[in-house]
């Protein structure tokens, strides 16, 4: 497997608002790596990223190779997608999260009624959960009161029985939920996978020019606290992208890229990097 040229890490944000003109904690924050070195950004939107960033990005990579990891699921437990969409496939939700979820260039967005409308189609018992107390929305749970073995689906993907510290998919609101994120990032991924030369691993090869992953910016989280930086946002994308590089640039990277079995491949995806913390944390110590 050739290594990639650039990497970048995204610390996603499902905000309802601008995130503040000053850089900011818990907002949208980008570590790119590269042979000139590292990199970080802020943006106060998922427009100004999208725009300015990852679609810019997907075309000037070529003809290096370029790796983007999202800190946010790309998929969930298997039997979800087929039960909205018909088609037990990830790229099915992508497709009806981005004609379904309104995300303006505010901000402003629909994943608190969305959640809500798909978890009418389950009977209004979930599987989704969490919401400001403020917002009356009947069939998203406030707290996580759901009954998932009745719904039939899992609590959990296969992936976040490796790496447990990571939240549910299902869960919207409060510390730690990257569901909300997910809601709002997959959208994202709908487009930009259908780019020429994107692939998203690990639904497609990892070989593509360009190619799109989820991460878990967690996985580096005692390096993280060892620099004690001032937004911890800054650092983990800034160090994940780095350790990502080194590791491919050294042809380290290919453990990290091997085929889960289905329906990993086909429904929930995975984290790169789950099960590797050592391998992570060693190539910052080269890097």
């Amino acid at each position: 497997m050739s290594g990639f040229d650039r990497v970048i890490v995204a610390d996603w944000s499902a905000a309802g608002v601008l995130s503040p003109v000053r850089p900011s904690p818990d907002a949208i924050w980008l570590g790119s790596t590269d042979a000139g070195g590292t990199e970080t950004r802020y943006f106060r939107s998922r427009a100004e990223a999208e725009a300015e960033a990852f679609l810019a990005a997907a075309i000037a990579a070529r003809p290096g190779r370029l790796l983007i990891g999202f800190d946010f699921p790309l998929g969930y437990p298997a039997g979800f997608a087929a039960r909205l969409t018909g088609q037990p496939q990830a790229r099915a939700v992508w497709r009806w999260l981005a004609g379904s979820l309104t995300d303006g260039p505010d901000n402003r967005n629909s994943r608190f009624e969305t959640a809500a409308r798909i978890n009418r189609g389950f009977g209004g018992r979930g599987p989704f959960w969490g919401r400001p107390r403020s917002l009356p929305l009947p069939d998203l749970p406030e707290t996580k009161a759901v009954d998932y073995p009745a719904l039939g689906l899992a609590e959990r993907r296969q992936v976040e029985t490796v790496e447990p510290r990571a939240q549910p998919v299902w869960k919207l609101y409060t510390t730690g939920a990257a569901g909300g994120q997910g809601l709002v990032g997959q959208p994202m991924i709908h487009r930009l996978s259908a780019l020429p030369g994107v692939a998203v691993w690990p639904f497609d090869s990892p070989e593509a020019p360009v190619v799109l992953t989820e991460v878990y910016l967690s996985l580096l989280a005692r390096a993280v606290a060892a620099e004690a930086a001032s937004i911890k946002d800054e650092a983990q994308v800034r160090l994940l992208s780095r350790a990502l590089w080194t590791l491919s640039q050294a042809g380290s990277l290919g453990p990290l890229l091997a085929t889960p079995p289905a329906p990993v491949t086909t429904e929930e995806g995975w984290i790169l990097g789950a099960g590797h913390k050592a391998a992570l944390a060693g190539a910052l110590q080269c890097a």
